[in-house]
């Protein structure tokens, strides 16, 4: 199964990725939790310990391998390099393990100006179709806001994309432009998760301006998890937000079937 999860900048969807990813690993799955937003802190809401963290290099800054994979030399810039670069062994040998989830940190591409073609930015792109149409792993990824990123196939590869929102005009924005993103790109139907609720005016708002049936549950607000940004102190600790996000996870399993 592979869930994309998605939302404005901070909605909550790290916390919800987090707390999913550590779900399915405590059944037992093979869990890749892959962490593609730019402002990167999936291994904290993870649980991964500071030791471990500081030692973490996302992908896009390891020099030699995008080198080595593109063909391109470490101390020059080259237009000319490999579109197609190997990236079937990146997850097993890159990954970060802790608390039984495998974390690939994927980083991003500083470039002056949007749509960069470097030997960066295309090893990114094929890693994470990668991820999506061969990895036979439980993949969740903790999108940046918006799919723009994703190609047509590598998108349709996604069997859930999920929305994280939160009762607020900028939040609902955001989804249905990535809603609308979807439908461009072949995708029928995305979810909805509403998060930092803290009363029922908070849920009708949301499911007044969203389609019901596309809403597959609620987060209430909760301080801890606001201020679970600390080491050792990962969302998952909170047992009622992890039973939320536990009727969450089996509504779309359910969905999924």
């Amino acid at each position: 199964m592979k869930i994309a999860i998605t939302g404005k900048g901070g909605v909550g969807k790290t916390t919800f990725a987090a707390i999913l990813s550590r779900l399915y690993a405590a059944e037992g799955y093979r869990v890749l939790a892959v962490d593609a937003d730019p402002d990167a802190n999936l291994a904290l809401a993870l649980g991964f310990p500071d030791e471990i963290i500081s030692k973490i290099v996302p992908i896009a800054e390891m020099k030699e391998l995008i080198a080595e994979r593109t063909s391109t030399p470490t101390d020059s810039f080259s237009k000319i390099f490999k579109l197609n670069p190997q990236v079937d062994d990146i997850p097993d040998k890159y990954c970060t393990c802790c608390n039984g989830v495998n974390l690939l940190t994927m980083g991003t591409v500083e470039s002056g100006g949007s749509g960069c073609v470097c030997p960066e930015h295309v090893l990114l792109k094929r890693l994470t179709s990668h991820l999506v149409l061969q990895n036979k792993d439980v993949v969740v990824m903790d999108m940046e806001a918006g799919i723009e990123h994703l190609g047509r196939g590598t998108a349709q590869g996604v069997n859930t994309f999920i929305v994280v929102v939160e009762p607020g005009a900028r939040s609902l924005q955001t989804y249905h432009k990535i809603k609308k993103l979807a439908s461009d790109i072949g995708i029928p139907k995305i979810y909805a998760v509403g998060n930092k609720i803290k009363n029922d005016l908070d849920k009708a708002y949301i499911l007044e301006n969203i389609d019901p049936e596309a809403c597959l549950g609620f987060i209430s607000y909760n301080v801890d998890v606001v201020n679970s940004d600390r080491p050792d102190q990962s969302p998952f600790m909170n047992s009622k937000i992890v039973e939320e996000v536990k009727a969450i996870k089996l509504c779309f399993d359910l969905e999924k079937r």
